[in-house]
This record gives C-alpha cells, sequence and structure tokens, in this order.
C-alpha cells in the first residue's frame, strides 16, 4: 500500500525586515527539510515590543517573503512566540528557525515549548550578512563593503550596530560574506528557456533588494503566459559611477544571491555590460527589454544604453505602481539612526546574557562530571 502525508515545515521566528538573502537561505533550507513550507511573519507591533522599530511596514515584509521562490504560504500576523498551538492551527508537523537564538523582551527562548516537544528543527545561519551590517553600511558611507576589504570605518560600525556593553554575541555582530559557487547553485533554478517562453530582459543595480524591485518583476513577468525573466546585475564599480556616495550597499556577489531567490527571477548575468548591446540580445535570445519609470543614466561616454533594444523596438516601459528607491530606505533608516542603534545594543545584550548563562551551566556541569569522577 502506498501511504501518502504531508509533511509541512513552519518556520515562523524572523521578523524578516529588511528581507536579504540570508533569510532566503534559511528558507531554502527549511524548505528542503518538508515538503510544503509556510512561514509566520510578525506585525510591526509585535516586533517594535520585543526587538524594536522595523525598516519595513508589515504589508511590505509580507509581500517580500511571499517573493521568496521556496516559500509555499505566509500566515500574516504571526505570534512573536511560536507555541504547539501554532504548528497544530496550521498542520505543522515542526518548526525550523537558524541556529541562533531568539528572545523575547524579557529574554524568554521564543522556541522553548517547540523544542521541549521534539518539534523544532534548525538550519545554518549565513554567514556575512546581516540587518545590523546593512543599517551600518548605510550609514557609514563607506565603500569598503564592495570589495570586502578591511576598513578602519568599517570594522568601527560593529561598535555602534553590533557591540553591547559586555562583547559581541555571535548572532547580532558582524562577519565577511564569502561567495562560493556551491552557494550560487543552491539558490539558481538551473532551468533552460522552454520553447514558446518569452525571454525577457531587465538590468540594473537592484541593491537592497526591495519590495520596489519585487513589484516591478512581478510587472514584468505578468507581461507573457510564460516569462523568462533573466536579470542583469551591474558590478559595484558601474553602479557607483551612475550612483554615486556608498552605493550600491550590498555587493554584486550579495546582490546576486538576492535576486536570484525571487520567485519571479529566472536567470542574473552577474557584471552585465551597462548599454544592452546587440551581441547581449543575441545571445540570450532576447525578445523584450524592459526598464522601470526611473531615471535612466547615460553610459560613461554620453549615450543612450537602450539605444539598440529602442531601435529593435523591443524596449518596454514598466510601470510597477510603487515608488519605494534603494535611496528612500537609506533615508528611513537615517531618520531612526539613534532607535536603531539602542535597538542592536540591546539585542545583543540580551543574546549576551544568554550565552553567559550557558557558559555557567556548561561549567557547573563540568564541575559535578569532575567531582563523579572523584
Amino acid at each position: 500500500n502506498l501511504i501518502s502525508y504531508r509533511w509541512s515545515a513552519q518556520c515562523s521566528s524572523p521578523c524578516y525586515d529588511m528581507v536579504h538573502y540570508g533569510h532566503s537561505n534559511q528558507l531554502r533550507q527549511a524548505k528542503a527539510m518538508g515538503d510544503y513550507l509556510i512561514v509566520g511573519v510578525h506585525t510591526d507591533g509585535e516586533i517594535s515590543q520585543h526587538k524594536g522599530p522595523p525598516v519595513f511596514t508589515q504589508d511590505e515584509r509580507y509581500k517580500m517573503v511571499r517573493a521568496i521562490k521556496w516559500v509555499d504560504e505566509i500566515v500574516e500576523g504571526a505570534p512573536y512566540v511560536t507555541t504547539l498551538e501554532t504548528l497544530d492551527k496550521y498542520t505543522s508537523d515542526f518548526c525550523v528557525h537558524g541556529d541562533d537564538i531568539t528572545l523575547t523582551v524579557d529574554g524568554k527562548d521564543t522556541y522553548e515549548e517547540v523544542k521541549r516537544s521534539g518539534r523544532y528543527r534548525e538550519c545554518k545561519r549565513t554567514q556575512g550578512v546581516s540587518t545590523t551590517d546593512l543599517v551600518g553600511r548605510m550609514l557609514l558611507m563607506t565603500k569598503a563593503h564592495h570589495s570586502n576589504i578591511g576598513h578602519s570605518d568599517y570594522q568601527q560600525h560593529t561598535d555602534n550596530f553590533g557591540k553591547g556593553p559586555k562583547g559581541h554575541s555571535p548572532w547580532t555582530g558582524v562577519s565577511q560574506f564569502l561567495q562560493t559557487s556551491q552557494k550560487i547553485i543552491q539558490f539558481a533554478s538551473g532551468q533552460e528557456p522552454q520553447p514558446g517562453d518569452t525571454i525577457i530582459y531587465v538590468a540594473g543595480a537592484f541593491d537592497l533588494f526591495h519590495i520596489g524591485h519585487v513589484d516591478f518583476l512581478e510587472a514584468v513577468s505578468r507581461l507573457s503566459d510564460k516569462p523568462y525573466v533573466i536579470v542583469g546585475l551591474h558590478f559595484d564599480q558601474e553602479v557607483n559611477r551612475y550612483k554615486g556616495k556608498n552605493y550600491p550597499i550590498m555587493n554584486v556577489h550579495e546582490r546576486t544571491l538576492s535576486v536570484l531567490a525571487c520567485r519571479y527571477v529566472s536567470e542574473v548575468v552577474i557584471g552585465a555590460p551597462y548599454a544592452v548591446t546587440r551581441e547581449l540580445l543575441d545571445h540570450f535570445k532576447v525578445d523584450l527589454v524592459c526598464h522601470g519609470k526611473t531615471e535612466v543614466h547615460p553610459d560613461k561616454d554620453g549615450s543612450d544604453p537602450y539605444a539598440e533594444p529602442r531601435k529593435k523596438g523591443i524596449l518596454h516601459t514598466v510601470d510597477s505602481m510603487n515608488s519605494l528607491t534603494t535611496d528612500s530606505i537609506v533615508q528611513r533608516i537615517i531618520k531612526n539612526r539613534l532607535l536603531f542603534e539602542a535597538r542592536n545594543q540591546k539585542k545583543e545584550a540580551k543574546e549576551m546574557a544568554v550565552i553567559q548563562a550557558m557558559k555557567r551551566r556548561e561549567e557547573e556541569k563540568g564541575k559535578e562530571r569532575a567531582q563523579a569522577v572523584l
């Protein structure tokens, strides 16, 4: 006899504030543990109470998580503390969280109940990315993060955004992201264009991959019944040429994973040329080139980067009906700088208290074992 069952995982603790490729990687790992992934996303009120002010609104966060390709369903307004009642309500066999710790406002483990019942699984945290780090990059206004080189100013932001009075927490502190071919393979769909697909090319920085990008890519994918969307990502130096300041906030390796995690994207060109050339269009057999309503900056020689698709009559302007930009996100952070500094220091202080308590327990166990031997 064939016995079939639904093995579902609920991954419900992260706030998914400033959704980045670290969150996506957690969801990828969670999906691999089961058949159906339900993701709980907290309200603004819950996050403010337990962690501090969120950067994005709950509606923005709901939409961002829905756009991640490994997610089957989301629960809006999921409780901050995951209980057995919550798992049963959504017919989930177990819940998944990263190997960091999530604490309530009074310092309690939000997964204590499900851990005790054996309905808890853990996935590995992605090294080299955190909301803490990204906020610091935005406020620091240097370009050190482009090449991941050591920089005294870049290191300084850990004191403001990831260091409490009693030292660094391994979960909140800043670490270096190192791209590997394996990570790209894990995120990539691996699907080639099929006969009948409409091959659509878009290009840009896609920095701090956000809801404005999601709305644009969703609108692009709706232009065809069988879209195959290729995103061309410009190298960091090119983005900095036309955006200035310390942009891009995320380097090209980080932006690659962020875009690949989106369900509307089929393929990514890493380090795409700024000008959409005839060679590029022929190579990918592009049917349609799309651009949003944002400003098109001229190429280095002053020429129109979209001259070729414009001449061929395949350039299409897409209105995503969303005016959010990377600049506006940075402005939100700058406006609330002191609140974000306090949020991260408070978070790390709670984590350090837990680490020290765990260390004390281990030391006590060690003493007990030593006495038993004597």
